[in-house]
């Protein structure tokens, strides 16, 4: 029989879960009050299968987000997950047709971009996606740390105090809320992210229960949250080699975030803390009287971004100066793609140094040519265009062109999504 794609109904969806895990080499039988909670998450008429005969071979799921983007705008984005071709169905063009089906999709309904989370590099560059947040992750050794051994709470009035899962249910979502509207590459967490970190909601994946933490300013306000496991494992000589993982930091400002740091090394019996996929500017290491005692373990693209609105998307964001810049976008999906005339101009409302923008077609020269990829991988202000000229993937139609882009996009700090989807 002919493969077919179709969006999946609710009497197929135990046979897409049971496809999706076994693309992702997990166990191929969900329990069925996993498979129920996903499917109570599912927006079918978003939820895409490629079937052979009466079986599913290939999944593709996406779901409505927001992405900040720089200057604290939020863009409506189409969030694309659970991506999976069954081994026995590779290289039979089931992805493309999956990705195009939801992208037009998308784009019609006035979704600015679409995100995913890359499992493997080189297959989303040929659908226009770009990386445009990149992760680290350190491993502290904390003997060598330099930390204060006396440190006994955070200075200035605040205070880190021990939460339970019902008290991150309701405190979670407003922090985090404000949390991602001051980053930019953060995104929106749908309310069944927090059911399923907290344990009310069976996860997917195996889970150890993990400890919650706060942090409150002398007003008693929460600024900061944290969430980590730790093992237990002692050496030879009785004495504690214990690790301290971080599932997730998040605070909203260096006050906050410095004191939940120094409370996590700081915690009894731990001689190695795991962070986290953190920020690569991240400000952890030289929170450390010795940031040597920091070793970076991962560092990686992480959250790919795929422009679908071209003019919507840069004109959503503020830049650093202001000035004009003619963009060519190349786009093989007929999606973003055109000449743009970029102008910024310092505007009050953007804020103290920020530049709002406005942004049409045009049919004067470009400054640079780009692919629609290479575009979103500016976007966010993590990527460098004289970098992108150097390696080949942007044209300089004027000279000085690529190091005025970098001066528009660049950012102070570096784009950075907490958050696996």
């Amino acid at each position: 029989m002919s493969l077919e794609i179709r969006h999946v109904t609710a009497s197929e969806f135990t046979d897409w879960a049971r496809a999706l895990d076994t693309g992702f080499l997990r166990p191929p039988t969900s329990s069925d009050e996993v498979v129920a909670g996903r499917l109570a998450d599912a927006d079918l008429a978003r939820t895409q299968g490629a079937f052979d005969g009466g079986r599913c071979v290939g999944t593709f799921r996406s779901f409505a987000q927001e992405l900040t983007v720089p200057g604290g705008a939020v863009l409506a984005a189409d969030a694309i997950s659970n991506v999976s071709v069954t081994a026995t169905h590779r290289r039979r063009g089931l992805l493309s047709r999956m990705m195009a089906t939801d992208l037009a999709a998308a784009r019609e309904r006035g979704d600015v971009v679409a995100t995913l989370i890359a499992a493997e590099y080189p297959i989303y560059g040929r659908y226009g996606f770009g990386p445009a947040a990149a992760i680290t992750e350190w491993e502290i050794d904390v003997p060598r740390s330099g930390r204060d051994p006396r440190w006994s709470g955070p200075a200035g009035g605040g205070s880190i105090e021990l939460v339970d899962a019902a008290d991150v249910r309701k405190l979670g979502p407003d922090l985090h809320d404000r949390f991602r509207r001051s980053r930019p590459g953060a995104i929106s967490r749908p309310e069944r992210w927090w059911r399923v970190e907290t344990g009310e909601e069976p996860s997917p994946f195996p889970r150890t229960e993990p400890y919650f933490a706060v942090y409150r300013a002398g007003s008693g306000e929460v600024e900061g949250l944290v969430q980590y496991t730790a093992d237990r494992h002692w050496g030879d000589r009785k004495q504690p080699l214990n690790t301290l993982s971080v599932a997730g930091l998040i605070a909203l400002n260096p006050t906050a975030e410095r004191a939940l740091w120094e409370f996590v090394w700081s915690v009894d019996w731990i001689t190695t803390v795991r962070t986290g996929y953190r920020a690569p500017d991240d400000l952890l290491p030289e929170f450390l009287p010795d940031p040597r005692a920091a070793r970076v373990v991962t560092s990686a693209d992480f959250l790919w971004v795929r422009i679908l609105d071209t003019v919507r998307a840069l004109e959503a964001r503020t830049y650093a100066v202001p000035g004009t810049l003619v963009l060519e976008v190349h786009d093989a999906a007929g999606l973003a793609g055109g000449r743009f005339r970029l102008e910024t101009a310092a505007a009050g409302a953007a804020g103290a140094g920020a530049c709002a923008a406005t942004c049409a077609p045009t049919t004067d020269t470009a400054d640079i040519t780009l692919d629609v990829r290479e575009l979103a991988s500016l976007h966010l202000g993590d990527a460098s265009a004289v970098r992108l000229a150097a390696l080949g993937a942007l044209a300089e139609e004027r000279p000085g062109a690529a190091a005025f882009a970098d001066t528009l996009f660049r950012t102070a700090r570096r784009p950075w999504c907490p958050d696996i989807f």
